[in-house]
């Protein structure tokens, strides 16, 4: 033990300096975190602190049995928690005693969920979890490794070719797959949590809880802008496998241009993907049309799952056309820098043809709508005494708003000429705020020009004041929060006697500010105070 270097755990006698990383054995170690050479379960040696976040820190570590450096994880939300100096007993802050043992709960779970996935790949194998001092550490395997940021660094170009991306990135999807199937959303995937190891493969680090992967949350998150989705930055509700796709297809990205995309948030008003095009030229066009999928900025609008993208990547026939439709529809003009098809690329024709196709049968539908219209209406022997349409009126089709930004097509002039568009306004948990929820006229439908089309447009989650109801019964303040929209969890609290049982003491979040509708709320309330037996009677001989 004090020959070891507390951050390579290498052997260096009793050197003050490690010849090996450089690190200095007087190093100290800061504040809530652990001491280092703390021994945890009387096995495993802390070493120094590599990293932490809002969940959480992680140490170098030793397995004092196996004689082998290890990863240790440890529940440490500091925000919320507090420990002596010289304690190894964590402790949460004065009202933070629900919120410390919800999140130390989900950390729990998500990292059993983790361990139970052996032989996959491009995980860690988690070898030991233990809960001891008020909170949880979990030990990991480690392998010699550089970020994939780093290593795209160190590369002469600052990116790769997909013929050597694609070796690195494919086996990583199916241990993506296997998380989303155990219920495990990262929602951290970014070029600091991917790790290229010492034996060449691409392998996930950075796990998180999802409370510290959105930005509205109690305890303080940690998103990587450029490869957070959209739905990390609001309530966190709509996260799914499809936010780690979105991250995912963001480092592939980056992997092969040599820089990040925009952050969500501004892609929102400026939804544009960029490849310049001697990239376009290099990188095959169903590799560029899988990444336009992926990186859609609404979830409703991305690939869903890895299977269906694992698909679009591998140029697979039964995903060639899967989202062909919705890249017409939403893909944007193209300029001198962005993504052109090449005659020198098959697999470019292709796509340009399938993409002429298309076109082609969108017109061919409406000249066929606009033909038998025609027909009918010349058909008839009977004249009509009025007609809602006039013989000389323009017939057009009504495309598909649902999805586009309320900025664009009140910006768009053909859209006025075409349609007398009225928007309305309502609050969605769902949508995000100045996006389209729908249209009363459905897409393809066949008008006379002018014709009036009812748009709803998202004003957002709706915010509700959580008022303070300490002290009254749990009954009455679950109706009232029921009635303001929100869903209540009732959370029981020792009771020594001295309280009403069934009084709320706390809430979770803190009362007195605005939540979203639908949130749950953590009510605390006293238990029922202790019985006591009555003493029993003598018995008389």
């Amino acid at each position: 033990m004090d020959g070891l270097c507390m951050n390579c755990m290498s052997e260096i006698g009793s050197a003050k300096q490690c010849p090996y990383c450089g690190y200095h054995t007087d190093s100290p170690q800061m504040a809530p975190y652990l001491p280092t050479k703390t021994v945890i379960g009387t096995r495993y040696l802390i070493g120094k602190l590599r990293d932490y976040n809002g969940d959480g820190a992680t140490y170098m570590g030793f397995d004092l049995e196996r004689k082998t450096p290890v990863l240790i994880r440890e529940y440490l939300p500091d925000a919320i928690s507090t420990r002596r100096v010289g304690d190894t007993y964590l402790s949460p802050l004065t009202g933070c005693d629900m919120l410390f043992a919800q999140a130390k709960s989900e950390f729990t779970d998500m990292w059993r969920k983790i361990a139970h996935l052996r032989n996959v790949s491009a995980l860690f194998t988690v070898l030991d979890m233990i809960e001891f001092n008020n909170t949880v550490y979990v030990v990991t395997q480690y392998i010699e490794n550089v970020s994939l940021r780093e290593y795209l660094l160190r590369s002469q170009t600052g990116y790769i070719s997909w013929e050597k991306a694609r070796v690195l990135f494919m086996p990583v999807l199916s241990t993506l797959a296997a998380l989303h199937s155990a219920g495990v959303v990262h929602g951290g995937i970014s070029p600091s949590n991917l790790i290229v190891c010492k034996d060449g493969k691409l392998r996930i680090t950075g796990f998180s809880i999802r409370r510290v992967r959105t930005s509205r949350g109690e305890i303080p998150a940690q998103l990587f802008p450029g490869y957070a989705a959209i739905e990390q930055y609001s309530n966190g509700e709509n996260q799914g496998p499809w936010t780690d796709i979105y991250g995912f297809a963001a480092v592939l990205y980056r992997t092969l241009i040599g820089s990040t995309p925009l952050e969500a948030t501004s892609r929102v008003s400026n939804d544009r993907l960029m490849v310049p095009a001697k990239f376009a030229e290099e990188i095959p066009a169903y590799v560029i049309n899988a990444l336009i999928n992926a990186l859609q900025i609404l979830p409703d609008d991305r690939t869903k799952n890895v299977e269906q993208f694992r698909a679009e990547l591998s140029a697979s026939p039964m995903a060639t056309n899967s989202h062909q439709a919705q890249q017409l529809r939403n893909k944007p003009p193209k300029s001198s820098s962005e993504y052109v098809p090449t005659a020198s690329s098959s697999s470019n024709t292709d796509f340009k043809k399938n993409a002429i196709i298309a076109f082609l049968a969108v017109i061919l539908v409406g000249l066929l709508a606009i033909g038998i219209y025609y027909v009918v209406s010349q058909g008839k022997k009977d004249p009509e005494p009025e007609s809602t349409v006039s013989e000389s009126a323009e017939m057009i089709l009504v495309p598909n708003f649902v999805g586009s930004s309320y900025q664009r097509i009140e910006g768009e002039s053909a859209f006025k000429d075409r349609f007398n568009i009225n928007f309305v306004e309502e609050f969605s948990s769902e949508v995000e705020a100045g996006y389209i929820i729908s249209q009363d006229i459905e897409e393809g439908t066949l008008v006379e020009k002018g014709s009036t089309i009812n748009i709803v447009v998202s004003k957002g989650v709706e915010y509700v004041d959580l008022p303070d109801l300490k002290g009254l019964p749990y009954d009455d303040v679950r109706q009232r929060l029921e009635s303001l929209g929100f869903e209540c969890k009732k959370v029981e609290k020792s009771n020594d006697g001295s309280h009403i049982e069934g009084e709320v003491v706390s809430f979770v979040p803190e009362p007195g500010k605005q939540y979203a509708k639908g949130e749950l709320i953590y009510v605390q309330v006293w238990g029922a105070p202790p019985t006591t037996e009555a003493p029993s009677e003598p018995v008389s001989n």
